[in-house]
């Protein structure tokens, strides 16, 4: 313990992504009620300097949406109304983004499994305050994979995403090039952002807590607005996942029970297809699947009553008993016929199997290792280079899960087990079963950095608000600490939860017994 303190898009998909409802301003008469298309969210406009760099720009807004038909609803999002653009960049390029904060409360904006320097992580460290600007920029090192973008104020993350800010992080690298997957944007390559919301009688958002869970919301939406269908061209979809939820976890299938293939998890693409008919997404996860129909057929994604719950004390009050349709499918009668799935993908090269447990971290009570998230003190502090086997265990009978910031790992085993095939891929957010120990392997490439610590959290949004968060520096051998303590908080913590805010380290070690 240290006390202290990216783009290959048709021509045909670019119409459908900047006129999509629910992801732009809600302009003109409101939608008759009914079914309707799926909002597509428009890719972001960048340009590339003579440099080599790629710019982005985003604002945080406020503005109103059309999420149920027929009904204007306050929202927040990037350069629109709820949700943002979903950015596009390549392995190897440059990036810089201009993200400016018109919003009446400082918020920041986090790249959620991206490997970034820790200055340009978009943490509760990097905050925004109404009216200033942020302009970090990075070098994308890291595989083709599905990402994301959320805000990271501490004590306020759930409301801020709740409020519609959110949107997605496409990379892609050569290898991605080369296979022979759907890839038109908002085409037969569909973006799907999964949420849930409850209304107040006159359908604003209702930010009441349910309980000390979080939000947990009685209506489904999907990409900013209530569940709808999507036309396809071709016989073949890929869908990427993000369960963008405060603290619903969600079990998706089709309702005709119809297999795919996981292709994908949150940090890229698997070795092969996995072919599954469910498939399990906590918070913040995200799954890359496809999926066959006969042209002219329909299909529809679904959320279903979750079928893991050993451990949950009354699953039904963490919503494990609802069900929800997500997303209709429908293949023009005209789709052309898809190829073969490749059947290979993406290697991965595991980490040693010898390599020890180097810390052990619990999760009980809104804390980790018996401390509250603490702005001021860092938690652990982790060697540039080093691989890291980190034994990780909810010890409640809630649902938790865990995200580490700036890597991605693979999950080694599950009590002394394998993991299954569907959680065999590069991971940074894992859905926690309670009393099971769940072993994740990384590795710390850098840049070191004394002054600005990256975090490891509970990603149940209320849950990282009140404390269950800790933080951590890379630091090159012989460095110290430079990490300044705040004056005060940016934003107030939460107040749920019990227990000491704890001044010891808080990850440095196994579990005790173990």
């Amino acid at each position: 313990m240290i006390s202290r303190r990216r783009l290959l898009v048709t021509a045909a998909a670019l119409p459908l992504a900047l006129t999509a409802a629910g992801c732009t301003r809600s302009n003109g008469a409101p939608t008759a009620p009914g079914t309707r298309a799926l909002p597509i969210p428009p890719l972001a406009d960048s340009h590339v300097d003579g440099a080599g760099v790629r710019h982005f720009s985003l604002t945080a807004q406020a503005g109103h949406s059309e999420i149920k038909p027929g009904i204007s609803t306050p929202t927040w999002g990037y350069n629109g109304s709820i949700l943002g653009p979903t950015l596009r960049a390549r392995r190897g390029e440059t990036v810089s983004v201009t993200a400016v904060n018109t919003l009446p409360e400082p918020t920041s904006v986090h790249w959620h499994g991206m490997h970034v320097p820790a200055a340009c992580d978009g943490g509760p460290h990097q905050m925004l305050a109404p009216g200033a600007t942020w302009t970090p920029s990075w070098r994308i090192d890291q595989p083709a994979a599905t990402l994301w973008y959320h805000p990271h104020p501490h004590g306020a993350t759930e409301k801020h995403v709740y409020r519609g800010l959110a949107g997605l992080f496409y990379l892609d690298d050569e290898l991605s090039d080369g296979l022979d997957l759907p890839r038109r944007y908002g085409l037969d390559d569909i973006p799907v952002i999964i949420a849930d919301r409850r209304f107040t009688a006159d359908g604003q958002l209702d930010e009441t807590p349910s309980s000390s869970y979080g939000l947990l919301g009685d209506t489904l939406i999907v990409n900013g607005a209530t569940p709808g269908h999507h036309d396809l061209p071709a016989t073949r979809a890929r869908l990427r996942l993000l369960n963008g939820s405060s603290s619903r976890v969600l079990e998706l299938g089709f309702t005709d029970e119809r297999g795919f293939a996981l292709i994908a998890t949150d940090g890229g693409l698997l070795p092969a297809p996995v072919p599954l008919h469910r498939i399990q997404l906590s918070p913040g996860e995200r799954a890359e699947i496809t999926v066959d129909l006969d042209p002219g057929s329909t299909t529809t994604l679904h959320a279903f009553p979750l079928t893991t719950r050993t451990g949950i004390d009354r699953p039904q009050r963490f919503g494990f008993d609802d069900s929800f349709d997500v997303l209709t499918l429908r293949a023009t009668s005209t789709a052309t016929t898809a190829p073969a799935l490749p059947a290979t993908l993406a290697a991965i090269t595991p980490f040693a199997p010898e390599l020890p447990v180097t810390r052990g971290f619990d999760l009980k009570w809104f804390m980790i290792n018996g401390a509250k998230m603490d702005m001021n003190r860092i938690d652990l502090t982790v060697p540039t280079g080093a691989t890291e086997i980190w034994s990780v265990r909810n010890l409640e009978d809630w649902p938790h899960n865990f995200h580490v910031h700036d890597v991605q790992f693979l999950l080694r085993a599950i009590d002394s087990a394998p993991p299954p095939p569907q959680l065999a891929g590069w991971k940074d957010t894992v859905y926690l079963e309670p009393a099971r120990t769940y072993e994740l392997a990384m590795r710390f490439t850098g840049p070191a950095d004394p002054a600005h610590p990256y975090m490891y959290h509970c990603h149940l949004l209320r849950h990282e608000d009140a404390g269950m968060m800790g933080q951590f520096l890379i630091l090159d051998p012989g460095q110290a600490p430079a990490f300044a303590p705040m004056a005060e908080h940016p934003m107030p913590m939460g107040d749920m939860g019990t227990g000491d805010t704890g001044t010891g380290d808080t990850g440095t070690h196994p579990h005790a017994g173990h």
